[in-house]
């Protein structure tokens, strides 16, 4: 085996084992086990069905009236029961799969969300693309197929092994000569399905292979032509004001002739490959009867025996070439485990990554960076090295000009940010909210928006409603159970006003705000910072802001500069 192949049978093992060994490990094992004895016991139908189908065609050709009509009663027995079987083996399969895909989708999402690796792989150069379509696609393909393609494997060499003793009974013996020697060849219908089947696998697979990374390029083009879709419609009042349609569309054209160039290349593949496994399939229709007639007309076995033969032998046949028949389903799903592996990869890269700036909660009152160099995802210093310290209940503005790293400074603060080196310190047990520029609104309720990070039952309808009177969003007071897309409904002052109300409402004791008042006047802003430092006295207010007039909030003034005019960081009393 290649080193190749065996760091996927790995890679998808790290994936598939987690699950049957965890918490939920015995009802996935009961239910997988109930599964699998729900398919041997369809096999072992099979098998009584065959040999029912023998004693049919001997009743018909021995035209045997009563003995038909109580085959017939015997056949509904046996299809009775395999209609039960089958339905309970499809619906506890079915009930397999979401158990499985519900404890997977949990286990990835906690750990694509820890250690806010979700935001670090999109800085990373290693990051997945579209991750949320593996989470929401690829984890339902990998379920479904792995649990289709092993239960079907495993059907396949069950049906095997029943069904090879019944051919080999059958087939007799054929005997030829060859160069004036008697050749004699037991059992030799099993040997021609063998060879019927290794030589269909064989082309099958060199036909089929390019598929794998056919399939693979799929969910990638697919993905990123929907997201390009949920960009246009998340940003269509920006494209509006732009006019820039035009170009919005060429952009989606673009992505979109991915998708069809791709699919273009698969429907090439699969015709080649549909040519040549709906052959195969025909020729093993008539290819046993052909094989087994000569015994049929020489007399040495009876019609019942023919049929038999022919279907023992599409049996084996069946079985030895399940590869065959499943090589689309398989070049699908081993597009599916490589894109799964690569996310966790990806994740694993990540959590690496985030070691670079570590972030402590100390038994201080300050909030402090030590020996903190920040650096872009490059690899060149952005700030420091250096040491920063923000006591408690102080107000101070960062400032400096456009690309000098301010927002960065306040990622690291955050704990967010992985490049760089040194440590960010935390006071313990202290309460710290950041407010972006761009504040982050779902779509749901006006009260979730407002008590957003904690739960829409934290505050009740009189500190919404004053919150929001207070923070000049009176007009919405009415509508705290309204679901909508407040990102779009609201002006991006409006939303900056929610984020004000927010920091109100959950009372931190260290508030940082990046350019957060931007979007508003000035005299809304005053109204807003005035509103902060009435209620939140004891609160530590850090604010990055370009207005000068902000100035006479904060007593503290840090002046952050390029690296090449102050090598890092400097201070203006």
């Amino acid at each position: 085996m290649s080193s190749k192949n065996r760091r996927f049978i790995s890679e998808f093992w790290a994936l598939t084992r987690p699950y049957w060994y965890s918490g939920e490990k015995w009802a996935a094992r009961g239910l997988l086990g109930a599964v699998i004895a729900l398919n041997l016991g369809l096999v072992y139908l099979e098998v009584m069905l065959s040999y029912w189908q023998n004693d049919f065609y001997n009743t018909l050709q021995a035209s045997n009236q009563s003995a038909f009509f109580h085959d017939l009663a015997r056949f509904c027995w046996l299809a009775a029961a395999f209609i039960v079987l089958a339905v309970y083996e499809q619906y506890l399969n079915q009930m397999l799969q979401i158990r499985w895909r519900q404890w997977l989708t949990d286990h990835l999402m906690t750990q694509w969300i820890a250690g806010r690796n979700y935001y670090r792989m999109q800085l990373a150069a290693h990051g997945a693309d579209n991750p949320d379509q593996r989470i929401a696609e690829d984890l339902a393909l990998f379920c479904e197929k792995t649990l289709a393609l092993s239960i079907g494997l495993m059907s396949a060499v069950i049906t095997l092994l029943s069904f090879l003793t019944i051919l080999w009974t059958l087939s007799g013996t054929l005997d030829f000569e060859v160069a004036g020697q008697a050749v004699s060849i037991p059992g030799y219908m099993v040997w021609v399905a063998l060879v019927y089947s290794i030589a269909g696998t064989v082309l099958a697979h060199r036909i089929g292979r390019p598929l794998v990374g056919l399939n693979f390029d799929k969910q990638k083009v697919e993905a990123d032509f929907r997201f390009a879709l949920v960009r246009f419609r998340e940003h269509a009042e920006a494209i509006a004001l732009y006019h820039g349609e035009a170009d919005e569309k060429r952009q989606l054209r673009e992505r979109f002739s991915g998708v069809a160039a791709n699919w273009w290349g698969i429907m090439r593949r699969t015709k080649k490959l549909t040519w040549f496994s709906a052959g195969y399939g025909q020729v093993a229709v008539v290819f046993p009867f052909l094989v087994a007639a000569p015994r049929f007309f020489a007399g040495k076995i009876q019609l019942g025996d023919l049929m038999q033969t022919a279907s023992a032998f599409n049996k084996v046949q069946s079985s030895l070439s399940w590869f065959v028949d499943a090589y689309t389903q398989v070049a699908s799903w081993k597009a599916t485990v490589d894109r799964l592996t690569g996310f966790q990869a990806a994740i694993a890269g990540a959590t690496r990554e985030g070691e670079g700036i570590v972030a402590h909660h100390a038994d201080q009152k300050n909030y402090a960076l030590q020996a903190a160099r920040v650096d872009l995802p490059g690899g060149r210093t952005l700030l420091g090295p250096g040491d920063l310290a923000l006591n408690s209940g102080e107000r101070v503005l960062v400032s400096g000009p456009s690309g000098s790293g301010k927002s960065t400074l306040f990622r690291a603060l955050a704990g967010i940010w992985p490049f760089g080196a040194g440590a960010v310190l935390r006071p313990k047990d202290a309460r710290v909210l950041f407010l972006p520029q761009k504040p982050y609104l779902s779509i749901g309720t006006l009260r979730e928006q407002l008590c957003y990070p904690s739960a829409p039952d934290a505050f009740d309808d009189e500190a919404l409603k004053a919150v929001l009177g207070d923070c000049g969003l009176a007009n919405l007071q009415p509508q705290l159970d309204e679901t909508r897309h407040w990102a779009q409904q609201l002006s991006g002052g409006e939303q900056q006003r929610i984020a004000f109300a927010r920091a109100l409402l959950q009372k931190p004791d260290w508030i940082f705000l990046d350019e957060a008042s931007a979007s508003l006047d000035a005299a809304s802003e005053s109204v807003l910072y005035e509103l902060l430092i009435q209620r939140l006295p004891a609160a530590a207010i850090i604010s990055i802001a370009h207005r000068e007039s902000l100035r006479r909030f904060h007593p503290r003034h840090l002046d952050i500069k390029p690296a090449a005019d102050a090598g890092g960081l400097a201070w203006i009393k």
